[in-house]
């Protein structure tokens, strides 16, 4: 199955954040999802690590 990657107004259209966000969290927050230069003048974010981290957040906040 292919790889499928997100841009920075994608990713921050899923949480409803400026789209500085998640470049700021990258930088800011370990646990959070590094983005990949594909190429000059195209970052990435990878769903699949995206999705990992919504989960390992979901798990945080289960009672």
């Amino acid at each position: 199955m292919a790889e499928i990657y997100i841009t920075d107004l994608q990713v921050s259209a899923r949480y409803g954040v400026n789209r500085a966000t998640p470049w700021r969290w990258a930088k800011s927050r370990s646990d959070f999802p590094k983005p990949i230069c594909l190429s000059p003048g195209c970052t990435r974010w990878k769903l699949a690590e995206i999705e990992a981290w919504e989960e390992s957040k979901a798990k945080d906040h289960r009672p």
